[in-house]
């Protein structure tokens, strides 16, 4: 019988070393990619310590850690590994030893805040999916002051988008102007606050994100970045 207690399993093995979820390990491993030993690995397969782990007769590594990353990406910055045109990417903030970190969800290029880097993939998909329920709190200027009949449609019923509903938690972020708000959301669709507020006639000016989940800037300046721990 083998003893469980000096083994590991495979799929959580390969989600470190690949920065993927569990789940996305699987299907790697249901596809027959994955041997052990020369064996074809099978789901819920264990290994034990000098173990021969391949995908597709290529060795995986066995020597990488988790890490987590906090970084206040400035404006103009896309995440991405590839420059997009003219604009750089986060990792021109970062140096190379971080460069195999996935971005943890995203901001658009005009956006500004909390970016998560991490090569845990179980911790990505946690953070993202929907079913989690992530809270993310934002600082957004409008152009224009809004109406409070659309505060209210926003926050009570939901301004319906190409891709569902979208509601948000809307809070004014002081009493001389209803330009500047806090806004608070569950969700992570593309572009989903600018999209909310361009349905009802109004320009994002500026869009900072402070908060994501347990996670928040504190005095990260802009352009930097913290090691940091699962919170």
């Amino acid at each position: 019988m083998t003893d469980e207690s000096a083994t590991l399993r495979v799929n959580k093995h390969l989600a470190l070393q690949l920065g993927i979820s569990r789940r996305e390990a699987d299907d790697i491993i249901a596809k027959g990619k994955v041997t052990v030993n020369g064996a074809i690995a099978t789901l819920g397969a264990r290994f034990k310590e000098g173990d021969d782990i391949k995908i597709q007769g290529e060795d995986v590594a066995a020597d990488t850690a988790y890490q987590y990353l906090i970084l206040n990406k400035p404006v103009g910055y896309v995440c991405s590994r590839r420059q997009q045109g003219d604009n750089p990417t986060i990792y021109e903030l970062l140096p190379e030893q971080y460069h195999h970190l996935k971005p943890v969800g995203r901001l658009d290029k005009d956006s500004s805040g909390v970016i998560l880097l991490s090569n845990d993939g179980n911790f990505a998909f946690t953070m993202t999916h929907p079913k989690f329920n992530k809270t993310k709190i934002y600082e957004v200027e409008l152009t224009t002051e809004l109406a409070p009949l659309h505060q209210q449609m926003i926050s009570d019923h939901g301004i319906q988008l190409e891709d569902g509903t979208s509601t948000l938690q809307l809070e004014r972020a002081n009493e001389t102007d209803r330009k500047n708000w806090i806004v608070t959301m569950h969700e992570g669709r593309n572009r989903q606050i600018r999209r909310t507020f361009n349905a009802l006639g109004y320009t994002v000016e500026k869009l900072h994100r402070t908060n994501f989940g347990n996670y928040s800037l504190g005095d990260i300046q802009p352009g930097k970045f913290e090691i940091t721990n699962i919170l």
